[in-house]
């Protein structure tokens, strides 16, 4: 724990400095076409029955989290073998990969600089790779809450829980919560095909992050007073509107992001064409606007710089009680 708390703190340094550069091999795309590859051979040994393809499913469970662990502990120890500090070093260099907060913030502000620019179409565009919903049909507002939705969401899941897993059990426990998160991505759809490949994944995707998204939110509160939002407004919608979403954890932080900013999130959205009724999170207490998307980022790297000192606080005691 002593050297993966140390690779923590660089990790977080160097994706507050670098980021996620274009074009840089990255360990989350090797787990995708992993699960893309088991997908596709455990359908052909599995019958193509709902129970076929749950057993399917939490076989591509097994095999992917099972390797997405096993692969850096492995590594981790042979490097250790060689010398502690190698092993420090690129410890330092997963847990980067596994952070996502300057990314997010990169891939948002794509979203706000193309709306500023009056180019909707390209801001339509931008918000495309950063959400799962059809974006065709969304106007400026749409927009806007969606990217707003997103870096509320992805505190939790590529941030904060992935922190709190690499503090647990440095980068192959953190690896091991990237896989299971990529495969509620990739799987976790109720549409056909998904519909039942994707069920344990997705289940299991809520069970991770039930305890990370309620201390995502908590930190988030936390964050809010630092900058001087109301946190008061906060503290009512999440708890009004904590579980207004078919995930139990997704709204965890978006109750409070819509609470602090004084926005009106979510709503019905459109998925591979089919549309969802979604209730709304928070209250329409103004207009959103393009400028929310910086608050919310604001609001993401708070709570982020928070949770890396609950993080090396917590391992820190755990350490000396275990040691």
């Amino acid at each position: 724990m002593y050297w993966s708390l140390w690779a923590l703190s660089i990790g977080f340094g160097i994706d507050l400095l670098v980021g996620d550069p274009q074009g840089w091999p990255h360990p989350v795309v090797a787990i995708g076409k992993l699960i893309s590859t088991l997908e596709r051979g455990l359908r052909k040994i599995f019958p193509a029955t709902p129970a076929g393809e749950r057993i399917a499913g939490g076989v591509l469970w097994l095999l992917t989290a099972s390797a997405s662990a096993a692969v850096p502990a492995l590594a981790l120890w042979g490097c250790h073998m060689v010398s502690p500090w190698l092993r420090l070093a690129v410890e330092s260099v997963m847990c980067w990969q596994i952070l996502a907060m300057k990314s997010l913030r990169t891939e948002s502000m794509k979203v706000y600089v193309a709306l500023s620019g009056g180019d909707a179409e390209g801001a339509r565009q931008a918000v495309s790779m950063i959400v799962g919903r059809d974006t065709a049909r969304l106007d400026r507002a749409g927009i806007v809450r969606a990217a707003v939705e997103t870096v509320a969401e992805n505190a939790s899941d590529g941030v904060i829980a992935p922190m709190l897993f690499l503090m647990l059990g440095g980068a192959p426990l953190g690896f091991f919560y990237k896989a299971v998160n990529t495969m509620d991505s990739m799987l976790g759809y109720v549409e056909p095909p998904y519909r039942d490949i994707g069920l344990i994944p997705a289940r299991m995707d809520d069970v991770m992050n039930f305890l990370p998204a309620r201390l995502s939110a908590m930190l988030m509160l936390a964050a809010g007073g630092m900058l001087g939002m109301d946190v008061r407004q906060g503290w009512r919608i999440f708890w009004r509107d904590r579980y207004r979403h078919a995930s139990p954890n997704s709204a965890q932080t978006e109750s409070v992001c819509a609470g602090l900013l004084g926005l009106r999130l979510a709503g019905d959205a459109w998925y591979h064409g089919v549309l969802h009724r979604k209730p709304y999170i928070g209250d329409p207490v103004r207009e959103v606007e393009p400028e929310d998307i910086p608050r919310a980022c604001r609001l993401l790297y708070a709570a982020s710089f928070l949770s890396l000192a609950v993080c090396l606080t917590a391992g820190t005691f755990l350490r000396a009680a275990f040691a």
